[in-house]
């Protein structure tokens, strides 16, 4: 067993998530309580945080769309220590394919490949997209482990895999073809992974904080300054967040979800910037040092710098701005 394996499975145990799996929220108390676990874990490790994450959505989205006894089934899983993810960027060269029961092709980007126990793929049919929650030793990948050679996040597992000629049996197949991309769930789901961002910058604020003060720098009045506006971005993201999770289930009137959603989306481009602007503090105030690999800050610089390079920025900040021309977001107190 890895040592990521080890603590992706005891973060999940600590939870009691192998009892209670973690499913969609159902009000602001309950979505708060889970983007809070994820937030924290997050600020201890963002590799861990981002496994985390995946398997909450692989969880949710099984016992979503799951019949009765793919969710008996999860359950089990789960209770024998099941480690769960999302694999949906495909191969450029070799996009997955099902075809008479067999797969065939693989995906990239595919973060714990080798650590987690099933992964919830996205494959092309003939009768759509279709989702499978494949047992991983029962039908094991080919792993790449040479192509992800990145500056931060290398503790995630973020590999390439490959199947060939795989058999899959009909009862992996989860929910109707094209279910994945359904809303409001798709997009809504970000907010799990900005909840991860927003616990890295407040471990920008953390790690800085304990330097400043390890080495009698903190009452410097330049790195006060650095130290004050480094908590103003952390709480930032926190109450982006925050604001979000409540606001997603007080979006009364708004029948399409649209507000919602580009709710999610403005956190999400609130998060990405406070982080920006929190990286270029942390390493002013901690300077050299925070770059040496034995130091806490230099995991946390370089993993959040990757992580923050999710997919189409540019399309939720189209998303806020048509949300605030239409009147669907309209600032207040």
């Amino acid at each position: 067993m890895t040592g990521m394996t080890e603590r992706l499975r005891e973060t999940i145990r600590a939870q009691d998530w192998h009892r209670t799996p973690a499913g969609d929220p159902q009000d602001a108390t309950a979505n708060l309580a889970l983007l809070r676990t994820l937030y924290e874990t997050g600020r201890r490790d963002l590799p861990l945080g981002r496994l985390l994450e995946g398997h909450v959505d692989a969880v949710q989205i099984v016992a979503r769309y799951g019949d009765e006894a793919q969710v008996a089934a999860l359950r089990r899983a789960l209770a024998d220590g099941a480690m769960l993810g999302v694999w949906n960027a495909a191969l450029p060269d070799a996009p997955l394919r099902l075809d008479g029961g067999r797969l065939n092709g693989g995906k990239s980007y595919a973060s714990g490949a080798g650590v987690l126990t099933h992964a919830l793929v996205t494959a092309q049919a003939a009768d759509g997209n279709r989702l499978l929650l494949l047992d991983l030793a029962a039908a094991p990948p080919a792993i790449d482990r040479d192509w992800w050679r990145t500056t931060g996040m290398q503790r995630s597992e973020t590999h390439q895999v490959r199947w060939h000629d795989a058999a899959v049996p009909e009862a992996v197949r989860i929910g109707a073809p094209d279910v994945y991309a359904r809303e409001p769930f798709f997009s809504g789901g970000a907010l799990r992974f900005v909840a991860v961002h927003a616990g890295g910058v407040a471990a920008l604020c953390d790690r800085s904080r304990d330097h400043l003060v390890a080495t009698g720098r903190a009452d410097d009045p330049f790195q006060a300054a650095r130290l004050a506006e480094l908590f103003t971005l952390a709480d930032t993201a926190a109450g982006a967040v925050r604001h979000a999770a409540t606001s997603w289930f007080a979006a009364g009137g708004d029948d399409g979800g649209e507000a919602r959603l580009a709710r999610v989306a403005a956190a999400r481009l609130t998060v990405a910037d406070a982080a920006e602007r929190a990286i270029l503090l942390a390493q002013q105030a901690v300077g050299l040092s925070g770059h040496f690999l034995s130091h806490p800050l230099s995991a946390t610089l370089a993993d959040l710098s990757v992580y923050l390079r999710q997919p189409a920025p540019d399309a939720q900040r189209m998303r806020v701005g048509r949300a605030v021309r239409d009147g669907l977001l309209v600032p207040g107190l």
